[in-house]
């Protein structure tokens, strides 16, 4: 599957302000240990099976590094990769190469961890399931763009973009409104035509508010899954039905099985931990 990373301006910028973290100041041990003219070669090794993302960031950072540092890639963004793999060659000055290490490392193994923790739960659907499996926004403030993606490399899809792509009513709006309905209703009066309705439940009662309220997408919130077939049964097809919080590994087969639209993890982004890779010089 072909998928498009955060487009150039993003990059540019949050790469630079990564870097400027890091390196405004020089780098006193390299400058100290390293002969300016030195000409080395890197090599960035997988330590464990992943699925890679950030191939795209790993080129910016060396780009805006020193341009004479070069990056050979040997696999794309969304290819599964085993332990011990060489996935880029980076040769140039050895003070540069040194001076992006860290952020470029930092980047990897932060997306290819969300990407690979994504396969995973893409892969315990079962086979032949049309359930999607969406990220959340709960995302490290300033890399949305780029958490989203590695989502996308790992298979799953994206759910709404920011507050503005589209109306998601939640528990707060809810109680702000005067119910389930009272929200629906006004939120119908003021969205565009061309916007689907979603709203979030957290019982049995206000699932069905929610659809005689004419609800598009109802979102069950905490659910077990007796009450998530429960729920099916009650909607009977009259909205997509998403499924979120308390959403484990163990979980999502069971409510692939049981038909669901789509389950929603905020784990993929919030908590997927940083895969062990590695830049060894050659």
């Amino acid at each position: 599957m072909q998928v498009t990373p955060p487009a150039p301006p993003i990059l540019t910028e949050t790469v630079r302000r990564a870097l400027s973290e890091d390196i405004d100041r020089g780098d006193l041990t390299s400058e100290a240990c390293v002969e300016s003219t030195t000409i080395g070669t890197a090599e960035l090794n997988c330590r464990e099976p992943v699925v890679v993302c950030g191939l795209p960031i790993l080129d910016e950072v060396y780009a805006q590094v020193d341009l004479l540092v070069d990056v050979e890639r040997h696999v794309d963004d969304g290819d599964p990769c085993g332990e011990g793999k060489k996935l880029a060659t980076i040769s140039g000055p050895a003070t540069s190469i040194l001076l992006g290490e860290r952020v470029a490392l930092n980047f990897m193994q932060r997306l290819t961890g969300v990407s690979t923790m994504a396969k995973r739960f893409v892969d315990a659907l079962p086979e032949g399931s049309s359930t999607r499996i969406t990220d959340t926004r709960k995302t490290t403030p300033g890399l949305r763009a780029f958490e989203r993606y590695a989502v996308r490399c790992g298979g799953g899809y994206n759910h709404r973009e920011d507050l503005g792509a589209a109306v998601l009513i939640k528990d707060n709006h809810i109680a702000a409104a005067g119910g389930v309905g009272h929200a629906i209703e006004r939120a119908r009066a003021y969205a565009p035509h061309t916007c689907r309705i979603e709203c979030e439940v957290d019982t049995p009662g206000q699932l069905q508010e929610a659809l005689a309220a004419g609800a598009d997408i109802v979102m069950l919130d905490n659910f077990d899954d007796e009450q998530v077939g429960d729920a099916l049964t009650l909607v009977g097809g009259r909205a997509l039905v998403e499924v979120s919080g308390g959403i484990t590994l163990d979980r999502v087969a069971r409510l692939g099985a049981l038909g669901v639209d789509v389950i929603s993890v905020g784990a993929l982004t919030h908590s997927s931990p940083a895969c062990d890779l590695g830049l060894d010089w050659s």
